[in-house]
C-alpha cells in the first residue's frame, strides 16, 4: 500500500479565521417524539425519535479535503469525458485556497495527477491545465483508482479540522465477478473518516452492473451515496449537490448515544428493554457498551441544515404504582462531535420519558410530534418495500417478477395515502415518499424487464442510497423533482451548475462568497 504523505502543508496552521472557534451550539438535539401521548401501567410499548440537527449558519464549517477519481476509460470517449473537462471547472470555481483537491485519474493504469494542494488562484490554474489534458483510451480498473484515492486521504499528515472526501466517477464497464466481495475487501483497512460519493454515467443495459458496483462502494462508506447521472443529465449539477454540502460541513464526528436509566430497586424500574429499531438495509449498525446499555450512533460530518434521525423501542415492565399517573424516566440522551478540531461533548443529556397512567389515552399520539414520528416510521417501511423489491429484481428480472414487485409498491402506496398530513411537520416527506413510489410505477414498473435494468435500478440504488444515508443523492433527470434531504447550499448549487452548463466562461462566486451571501441572507430573516 503506498503511502501518499506529500499533502500541502495550511499557510498559517495555528491562526484560524475570526468566529471559527466559535464550536459550541452547531449541532442540537430537537425535542424528543413519541408514539404514543402516555401508556399503561402495565407491561407496555413505547418508541421514541431522537433527531440531530446541525445549524442553518455557514459562518464556521471544517475544510475540505477533496480526491476525485476519474474513469478515463474508453466509456468515457467523445462528449463524456468533455462533460467531465466543464464539470471539473465547476468543482474548481466553488473551491476556496483553505480547500485541498488531489485528482487521480484510472484506466489501463491509476495515475495520481496531482498531490492535495490548496486551491489558490496558481494551483486552479495548474489543474486546469491537468484537466484540460485529459483524454479517453483503455479499459478501467476502477477498484485499483479508488484505492489510490483512499490512499491519498489515508496518507495525510495534516488532517485537524479537515474532512476527507472521495468523488468517484465512472462510465465503466463493471469487470468485477463479486462485487460484494471485492468491496468489503477494499474497505478492510479503511476507517470511518472517508465519505465516498460515486457518481455513475449512462443509463444502458451494459451499465447495470457498475452502477451496483458503485452503490455498494458508497453505502460501504460513512456518509457517501450513489449518484445516477444518465445519458443527457448533468454532470456538474450531480457533482454540485454533495460539493455544497462538503463546503458547508459544520461538525465531523456526530455521535449521538441512549443510555438506560435503571432504578436501584429491580422490582420499581420502569424498563424491560432498550433497543434500537431496525433500519434501513445498509445502514451502519448502533454499538452497544454492554456494561451500560447505551446504544451509540455515529453518522460522520453534518453538513449545514441536515438533520438525522433515529428511532428506539422501549418495552416498559408491570409497574409497581397503583392507580397513578406519572411521568416514567426510561433514558438520557447525549450527543457529541468535534468542530475546528476541538471536541464538544457529550453535551448535557435530555430525558426520555413517558406518562404511565391507570387509563391511557389510546393506542397513538394526536400530537403534531407523534405525526411526525410517524412519518419517519413510514419512510423506513417505504425503503425497505423498495430494497425487497430491488432483490427480487436483480437477476435477470422477469414479467412475473415485475407483477409481484408492482403489487407490493401498490400496497406501499396506499399505506402512504392513508397517513394524516401535518401542515408543519410531517407534510413534505410523506409528499416525496409518494412522489417517489409514484415515479417508480410509471416510469419503470409498467414496462418492462429490460428499461428496469436501465432506468429502473440505478434509480432505485440512489433511492436507497439517499434514505440510508438521510443525505440528497441524485437520481438520474429528476434531480429537479425529488429534493429530499436537499440543504439550501445544494438548492442554490443546482442552479448555479446549471447557469455553468449555459456559459462555462461566466465566474461564479467561491463557497466563501456564497457563505457571505448566505449569511446576509439570514440576518435579513431574522426578527
Amino acid at each position: 500500500m503506498v503511502q501518499y504523505n506529500d499533502d500541502e502543508k495550511p499557510f498559517t496552521p495555528n491562526a484560524a479565521p475570526a468566529g471559527s472557534r466559535i464550536t459550541k451550539g452547531l449541532v442540537t438535539l430537537q425535542p424528543v417524539k413519541y408514539n404514543k401521548d402516555d401508556v399503561s401501567l402495565g407491561e407496555d410499548m413505547v418508541t421514541a425519535e431522537v433527531e440531530l440537527s446541525a445549524r442553518l449558519s455557514t459562518a464556521v464549517r471544517e475544510k475540505l479535503d477533496l480526491v476525485m477519481v476519474l474513469d478515463v476509460g474508453d466509456s468515457m470517449a467523445g462528449a463524456r469525458v468533455e462533460m467531465l473537462k466543464k464539470a471539473m471547472r465547476f468543482v474548481l470555481m466553488k473551491l476556496t485556497p483553505v480547500d485541498r483537491l488531489s485528482i487521480v485519474t484510472f484506466s489501463d493504469e491509476v495515475k495520481r495527477l496531482c498531490p492535495l494542494r490548496f486551491m489558490t488562484h496558481v494551483a486552479k490554474d495548474d489543474l486546469k491545465l491537468l484537466i484540460d489534458g485529459l483524454e479517453a483510451g483503455g479499459e478501467p480498473n476502477l477498484l485499483a483508482g479508488l484505492e489510490t484515492g483512499l490512499e491519498v486521504i489515508s496518507g495525510r499528515r495534516h488532517t485537524t479540522g479537515r474532512t476527507g472526501n472521495i468523488f468517484l466517477v465512472s462510465a465503466g464497464p463493471c469487470t468485477e465477478e463479486n462485487i460484494a466481495e471485492a468491496v468489503c475487501n477494499l474497505y478492510v483497512d479503511i476507517t470511518d473518516e472517508v465519505a465516498v460519493y460515486t457518481f455513475g454515467l449512462g443509463n444502458s443495459k451494459d451499465a447495470s452492473e457498475l452502477h451496483r458496483l458503485l452503490a455498494e462502494i458508497s453505502v460501504q462508506s460513512l456518509g457517501g451515496t450513489f449518484n445516477w447521472v444518465p445519458d443527457g443529465a448533468s454532470l456538474s449539477a450531480a457533482l454540485s449537490q454533495p460539493l455544497a454540502g462538503l463546503l458547508t460541513v459544520v461538525a465531523q464526528d456526530v455521535e449521538v448515544t441512549l443510555t438506560p436509566r435503571r432504578d436501584d430497586d429491580p422490582n420499581a424500574r420502569d424498563l424491560a428493554k432498550m433497543e434500537a429499531s431496525p433500519g434501513v438495509w445498509g445502514e451502519h449498525d448502533p454499538s452497544r457498551d454492554r456494561a451500560t446499555g447505551a446504544i451509540t450512533f455515529k453518522f460522520g460530518a453534518l453538513f449545514s441544515g441536515e438533520s438525522r434521525k433515529v428511532i428506539v423501542n422501549f418495552r416498559l415492565s408491570h409497574s409497581a404504582a397503583e392507580a397513578t399517573r406519572y411521568d416514567a424516566e426510561l433514558a438520557d440522551v447525549q450527543h457529541s462531535y468535534t468542530a475546528q478540531g476541538i471536541a464538544q461533548g457529550p453535551r448535557a443529556p435530555q430525558l426520555v420519558q413517558v406518562r404511565r397512567s391507570p387509563n391511557p389515552t389510546g393506542a397513538g399520539g394526536t400530537s403534531s410530534r407523534a405525526r411526525r414520528l410517524r412519518a419517519e416510521q413510514a419512510r423506513r417501511q417505504h425503503i425497505s418495500v423498495i430494497s425487497r423489491s430491488e432483490m427480487d429484481l436483480t437477476l435477470g428480472p422477469g414479467p412475473r417478477d415485475l407483477d409481484r414487485v408492482r403489487y407490493r409498491l401498490v400496497a406501499a402506496q396506499n399505506a402512504l395515502e392513508d397517513i394524516v398530513l401535518d401542515e408543519d411537520g410531517n407534510k413534505g416527506m410523506v409528499g416525496t415518499l409518494r412522489a417517489e413510489i409514484r415515479l417508480l410505477l410509471a416510469l419503470v414498473l409498467r414496462k418492462s424487464p429490460e428499461v428496469y435494468q436501465v432506468k429502473g435500478a440505478p434509480y432505485v440504488f440512489a433511492t436507497k442510497g439517499s434514505h440510508i444515508k438521510q443525505r440528497f443523492a441524485a437520481r438520474g433527470h429528476d434531480i429537479d423533482v425529488i429534493r429530499l434531504y436537499a440543504t439550501p447550499r445544494m438548492d442554490t448549487y443546482l442552479q448555479q451548475a446549471r447557469q455553468f452548463d449555459k456559459d462555462p466562461d461566466e465566474l461564479l462566486p467561491n463557497a466563501d462568497e456564497d457563505a457571505k451571501n448566505n449569511e446576509a441572507a439570514l440576518r435579513t430573516t431574522m426578527p
